[in-house]
Parts: C-alpha cells; sequence; structure tokens
C-alpha cells in the first residue's frame, strides 16, 4: 500500500498542497498582532535612531543632525568617572543580590509549601505572599518610607521592645542597601514562587508512591524526588536572570533613594536620569545608557546559551 501512494504522483501532489494549507497562517491572526508590532516598532526601533548622540556632542538647538561629531569622547570619559564605577558597582552589587535571594527563597518557600496538605490554607498563604507583586514602587515606596522614618512604626517598636536607637534605614548607606535587597525580595518572592510550585506540580506522583512502598520518610523523598526534579527549572530560571545584572530596578530605587546616599545607592538607571533629563547632558548619559544595554545584550545571549546547554530550555 505505501510503495502504491509513493508511485502516485497524484497523491503526492495532493499530500504537498495539505501540508501548505496546514502551514497557512490565516490572514486574520497577523491583523491582530499588527497592532502590537506597531508599537513596538514606534516606541522601540525608532527611538533607536537617538543612539549616534552618543557619539555627538548634542545641542538641542542643532538637533541629531547638526551636533558634532566627536567619536568615542564621551566612552572614554565614562570609564576615566570614578563615579561610573562607583554606581556600577552599586548597580551589579544589588542585582546580584536581588537575584540570588529572589531564588533561594522562593526555591525554599516552595519546598515548604508543598508540604501543606490543607489546600484551604495553601492557597491562603500563596496569595497573601504574591499579592505585594502588584503594588507599584510608587505606592510600596510612599508606604516604606513612612514605616521606616525615624519615627516610624518599625523605629518605635525597636525602641520601645529592644531599647535599640532609631535607625536611618533610608538615610544611612548600609542600611539603605539592605533596606532596597529585601524590600525587593519581599515583593517579589510570593510571584517567584509559582513558577517552582509549578514545577512541583508536574511530577510524576508515582515516584513518591514508589518512595512510599519503599519506606522513605517525606524528607528523603523531598531530597531525592522533590529537589532533583526542580533543579533543571532552578538552573533555567538562575540562566535566564543574567540578563538582569545591570537592571536593579530604577523604580525601586529612584521612589527610595535622596542625595545624601548617592554615594552607595545610586545606580546606573537613576545616574542616567539625573545627567540626561536633569542636568541636560544628553550625550553622556546616552553613551552611559548604550553601555549598559550593550553589556545586557551580550549576557542574555549568554545566559539562552547556558540555559540550553545545561536544561535544555531555548525559545527558537
Amino acid at each position: 500500500m505505501d510503495r502504491m501512494i509513493a508511485s502516485d504522483p497524484t497523491i503526492k501532489v495532493s499530500q504537498t498542497a495539505n501540508k501548505r494549507k496546514r502551514s497557512r497562517v490565516p490572514w486574520v491572526l497577523h491583523l491582530m498582532v499588527l497592532p502590537a508590532v506597531l508599537f513596538v516598532f514606534v516606541f522601540s526601533y525608532i527611538p533607536m535612531s537617538g543612539i549616534v548622540m552618543a557619539f555627538q556632542d548634542y545641542k538641542a538647538s542643532l538637533g541629531i543632525t547638526g551636533s558634532p561629531f566627536v567619536g568615542l569622547k564621551h566612552f572614554r570619559y565614562m570609564f576615566e568617572n570614578d563615579y561610573f564605577m562607583k554606581i556600577t558597582w552599586n548597580t551589579v552589587l544589588f542585582a546580584c543580590s536581588k537575584i540570588v535571594l529572589n531564588l533561594i527563597i522562593p526555591f525554599s518557600f516552595a519546598l515548604l509549601l508543598n508540604e501543606v496538605r490543607n489546600m484551604g490554607f495553601k492557597r491562603s498563604i500563596q496569595t497573601l505572599v504574591y499579592l505585594p507583586h502588584f503594588l507599584s514602587w510608587v505606592t510600596l515606596g510612599g508606604i516604606l518610607i513612612d514605616l521606616l522614618a525615624q519615627t516610624g512604626i518599625i523605629n518605635l517598636f525597636l525602641t520601645n521592645v529592644f531599647g535599640i536607637k532609631p535607625i536611618f534605614f533610608l538615610g544611612d548607606g548600609t542600611w539603605f542597601r539592605l533596606t532596597i535587597i529585601f524590600s525587593d525580595v519581599w515583593k517579589e518572592f510570593g510571584f517567584n514562587t509559582i513558577i517552582f510550585l509549578a514545577a512541583l506540580a508536574g511530577i510524576n506522583p508515582a515516584l513518591y508512591e514508589a518512595a512510599e512502598v519503599d519506606g522513605a520518610s517525606r524528607l528523603k523523598q523531598t531530597m531525592h524526588i522533590t529537589i532533583p526534579s526542580l533543579i533543571p527549572i532552578l538552573i533555567v530560571v538562575a540562566t535566564l536572570a543574567l540578563g538582569n545584572v545591570l537592571n536593579a530596578n530604577f523604580d525601586q530605587v529612584f521612589n527610595l533613594y535622596s542625595p545624601m546616599i548617592y554615594q552607595q545607592g545610586d545606580i546606573i538607571d537613576t545616574f542616567v536620569y539625573r545627567e540626561g533629563l536633569l542636568s541636560g547632558q544628553f550625550s553622556f548619559a546616552t553613551a552611559v545608557s548604550l553601555f549598559k544595554s550593550m553589556i545586557s545584550l551580550i549576557l542574555i545571549i549568554v545566559s539562552y546559551r547556558l540555559a540550553y546547554r545545561f536544561a535544555g530550555y531555548r525559545i527558537f
């Protein structure tokens, strides 16, 4: 029968036509995605023409086409600027600390939550811990400023209960860094837990049943079944997070920092904002932003390569 189908040219043509028909995407689907494509093109690709300002001594009165070309002048100044090195270190410190803690804490919390047998209680806890994710940093920043003020409820509690002097959480460089890191972790760890809970739901229950038959305790089941099953998704999340090493959350820092802790709390994005929009140093700000974007692009490419190599994860 197969030989007859293979030798019949009419059947071959029919099969090819069917394949082509199945591979066609209806024009309606293209029309549906057109607004999103136009939005990205207008607001993401057209503004890329402004990159040329990084190589110019840009003057608003002359415009991009009339401003003099200065080559790598702003990049040289950027690397010779000691303050730029400080903000780069601050950015990497914030981002790496958040990445590590936002892996360890959600992973651990998912393991603990997985052991809860009361489904109503489990869902209630899960809902409560991921609700902060939906608060904007404008709202949350105002709340934290009130709570962490020297006369705020946290300092009043520390003073009245433990006799500790009020701590200047948002005015002392060391405490500001800790506040930035742990407030971000508190806001995001519940939402990040969903990734690991979804991976837990995909573990074959037969593995646990077999382990129970063999007399394995819950701890041994966790150590030998649950954790090894979560390692691949942990590797994927960790490697993909490498692309955010230079993203320390502008919204958070901008809403919490002040001039007194610029040395310890300033990051690349807030520096670009002040230099570009407030000081009018458009060319220098563009050079710094372009440098950050190029490094981020390299890190994203590396992270996807690592995710594919160690966990078999790929988008394309």
